[in-house]
């Protein structure tokens, strides 16, 4: 929307051509959604007082958690909010790409939203039920997957990182792979979201890569030179990584330790959704395993302590996911935060080392 008010006036002043450029754009976007969070933050918290919109503690995490029982949730609508307007304020709307990954963005957090409304209507930590939250994501999913598969231009080959010439084409699989995908890095998010802004930096962490991918890879001189696929029109998701960005960069000023509020499954989900859907248009989807480290740590630390445990009846965690394992160590919260968020920028650097080493 901003971006066509300004362009518009570059046949009278040449001046307004440089809002044509992405990177421009992408900084734009990252400053208004990085504004309008750090703006409109105090009073989504205000709003989510008075209606008593708290967070409600699992009995059998680590007991002083209880302490944050009553903590303002759902702050995840602020995200989205954000992210919507930030994106389509400087976005070119005719880019299917970018109403894909808003569209993950949006369906993903209308579950997130019914998950956490359950849990403040029943006054306890069960939301939706299980079965019904991962049908509904395989369903949307499987939209985005089926579109991509449909679309004449788009490549169903896997870029493998560090590896130059090799490129599986799965064919019709790549569709249950790209819903496999953005499942599991939804929920993954979600596992991570346990202690006050762990999951958020490598959310930053992940946006500033894809930010640079998509980028790379809509630019037809620079994906030749780094020898990764070009997509025609994925440039425009550097916008919307830089508007997920600035997002969550506001977000966390709210929900650093101690946090005075929640994004819930209603961030969590939808934040993971996306990534994962950036990831797979850019022709990067592996490449989110190392960049995504973190959130594949945490996820496989429950697989593991859910399979030890009805195998051989032990558990390999104290707890899982692993942030709880750590706590229950002793380490203090603020000491597990950072730690992780150190791994997820060692992480985040390698990955971008891939687009040279290959």
């Amino acid at each position: 929307m901003i971006y066509y008010i300004l362009y518009s006036f570059h046949e009278h002043h040449s001046f307004f051509n440089v809002f044509r450029y992405i990177t421009l754009r992408t900084i734009y976007a990252i400053l208004t959604a990085l504004i309008l969070s750090l703006v409109m933050g105090p009073y989504v918290i205000e709003f989510l007082k008075r209606y008593q919109i708290g967070q409600y503690v699992r009995e059998d995490g680590p007991k002083h958690h209880l302490s944050k029982s009553g903590t303002p949730t759902m702050g995840g609508l602020l995200i989205i909010i954000v992210v919507l307007f930030a994106t389509l304020s400087w976005i070119d709307l005719s880019n299917i790409y970018v109403w894909l990954v808003l569209f993950a963005l949006v369906g993903f957090g209308l579950i997130g939203f019914m998950d956490d409304y359950l849990k403040v209507v029943r006054k306890k930590s069960d939301g939706l039920a299980g079965r019904y939250k991962l049908t509904l994501q395989v369903v949307i999913a499987s939209v985005i997957a089926y579109i991509l598969y449909s679309l004449p231009a788009y490549s169903t080959k896997l870029t493998i990182p560090f590896l130059k010439n090799v490129n599986p084409d799965l064919g019709w699989l790549y569709i249950p792979f790209v819903i496999l995908i953005i499942v599991g890095a939804s929920n993954a998010v979600n596992l991570t979201d346990g202690l006050d802004g762990l999951a958020m930096g490598p959310v930053i962490v992940t946006t500033m890569v894809y930010t640079i991918i998509t980028y790379a890879a809509g630019h037809t001189k620079i994906a030749n030179y780094l020898l990764i696929p070009f997509v025609n029109g994925s440039g425009e998701l550097a916008i919307l990584c830089g508007a997920v960005f600035g997002a969550s960069l506001g977000f966390l000023w709210f929900n650093t330790y101690p946090a005075s509020v929640f994004m819930g499954d209603v961030g969590s989900l939808p934040l993971g959704a996306l990534l994962a859907s950036v990831a797979i248009i850019s022709k990067h989807e592996l490449l989110l395993v190392i960049v995504g480290g973190i959130f594949v740590l945490e996820t496989v630390s429950v697989i593991f302590q859910v399979a030890s445990f009805k195998i051989n009846g032990r558990r390999v965690f104290l707890m899982a996911p692993l942030h709880h394992h750590y706590e229950l160590k002793g380490w203090q919260e603020p000491k597990i935060i950072v730690r992780f968020w150190i791994i997820s920028i060692m992480l985040g650097l390698l990955a971008l080392s891939t687009l040279k080493l290959r």
